[in-house]
């Protein structure tokens, strides 16, 4: 595939008034930043921990391809505890691949995947706190007490009352994707009842995986041992049971809130380093960071575009001068509002050294690369390197995924909605900075196969 992108010609102008402006716009950005960093994450930012039943069946249907409708992907396939909660991929390969991260196959002639997934696959880290109540890169999953359900979601009316948060109904949805975990229409009835529609009912998406899940002499203990005042045989079972179980695996696994950040914010003055001090106060500063991630989790739960590169098959989203399906307008396409063209969820910084790739397409494969986007976001668009993205290679997929960033006209477009002005650092601030995004890493997750099971209840392999 292109390895590097040219540049619009527009930029020639912009880059002139870009560098006179250099100053002000940083003296501007540094009056915005919030400055105040957060008190320390404690328990009561966190709901209720679920039971040792709970977590043991979530972390069993998270491992246990049964949920796919060709019972040949997991949740953990791109989620996976080795590889930070994600799976190494600026794009993942879905339902169909063979592998794990960048070993995983796609296919080829008629057993082939469909595509890449148009988007990065976030991590879970730090997702069962309470103020975490949007999900998905454009926010599409949201809670809303005006729904019956209690969540504002692509399902509508045929998500399931009874899920127990946000992170439960999030659950709910890969195993509804063709790409992610559903499989082809004429593949599998999952498949058929996905690309139908048919989410709730008999017969429906949920149905019939709670239908396999029945027939699991192992599963139908677990689910009682769970809920007992729900479930006492297996007909009582439904889908909405293992999303719960799901997210609650998924809280108390992915519970990140030691870091040496964490622990100076607790009051130890050790915890960091003299490096790490000034990071600090570079991020909740002059860098402008903490702009957008503040708060206790280092996220605003806002969505903002930062001129970041567009690669992959893009979301299918069409206007005005959009006629291929390639491009991705963010939460433009949830809200309808224009305004919100290319603006993406601001992502947590828990482990955001353990989280590479980054970025709605997984653009930056190193956390240095995608820092030096957020200091200057046009210019980083403009000189995009696409030698950094991470994608396993297939002849008739490679051509396509720098569509996007080879047209000047769209690259023009997405730097036109950026909102970051450029912040000017030394690379020794710039250092110490980096210094400063390692010290948030929980070193606890630095090994993290205590949340790996040796097996699971379906019988099926947990390895491809």
């Amino acid at each position: 595939g292109v390895q590097t992108c040219a540049l619009p010609i527009w930029m020639g102008m912009r880059l002139r008034r870009l560098y006179v402006g250099l100053v002000v716009c940083s003296l501007t950005a540094v009056v915005h930043a919030q400055s105040t960093r957060p008190f320390p994450i404690s328990d009561n930012d966190f709901y209720s921990t679920p039971s040792g039943a709970e977590v043991a069946l979530g972390r069993a249907l998270f491992f246990d391809k049964i949920i796919s409708g060709n019972g040949n992907i997991s949740c953990a396939t791109c989620h996976h505890p080795l590889a930070g909660t994600g799976d190494g991929l600026s794009l993942s390969i879905g339902e169909g691949g063979k592998g794990l991260g960048l070993a995983r196959d796609t296919g080829s002639g008629v057993d082939a995947v469909q595509g890449r997934i148009p988007r990065h696959t976030p991590h879970v880290f730090n997702l069962a706190a309470k103020e975490f109540s949007v999900m998905f890169h454009d926010g599409r999953l949201s809670v809303d007490d005006l729904e019956a359900s209690g969540f504002n979601s692509p399902a509508g009316d045929q998500l399931p009352l009874g899920l127990d948060s946000v992170l439960a109904a999030q659950a709910m949805f890969p195993v509804t994707s063709s790409t992610e975990m559903a499989g082809q229409a004429g593949e599998n009835p999952v498949a058929n009842a996905a690309f139908e529609g048919r989410l709730a009912g008999e017969n429906g998406v949920w149905d019939l995986l709670a239908q396999r899940l029945r027939a699991i002499p192992e599963y139908v203990v677990m689910f009682r041992d769970a809920y007992p005042e729900q479930i006492s045989t297996a007909d009582d079972i439904q889908f909405k049971d293992a999303a719960n179980a799901i997210a609650s695996f998924e809280g108390a696994a992915g519970r990140a809130d030691n870091s040496r950040f964490d622990q100076f914010l607790r009051g130890d003055s050790q915890a960091l380093s003299g490096s790490e001090m000034k990071g600090m106060k570079l991020f909740y500063d002059k860098a402008n960071c903490s702009s957008c991630h503040s708060g206790k989790f280092q996220t605003d739960h806002g969505f903002h575009a930062i001129a970041m590169p567009q690669i992959g098959p893009g979301k299918g989203h069409n206007s005005e001068g959009y006629d291929d399906g390639r491009d991705d307008f963010g939460r433009e396409a949830v809200t309808g509002d224009a305004d919100d063209r290319f603006r993406f969820l601001t992502p947590s910084l828990r482990n955001v050294a353990l989280t590479a790739p980054y970025g709605h397409a997984g653009a930056f494969d190193t956390l240095e690369a995608v820092v030096r986007h957020h200091l200057n976001p046009e210019e980083s668009l403009l000189g995009y390197d696409g030698s950094q993205v991470r994608l396993p290679s297939r002849a008739d997929l490679d051509g396509q995924d720098f569509v996007v960033m080879n047209d000047y006209w769209r690259v023009s477009q997405i730097g036109h909605r950026n909102e970051l002005a450029p912040v000017f650092i030394n690379e020794k601030d710039f250092g110490h900075l980096m210094s400063f995004l390692h010290a948030l890493t929980d070193n606890g997750f630095l090994d993290d196969r205590r949340n790996m099971p040796s097996s699971v209840p379906s019988g099926l392999t947990m390895a491809d």
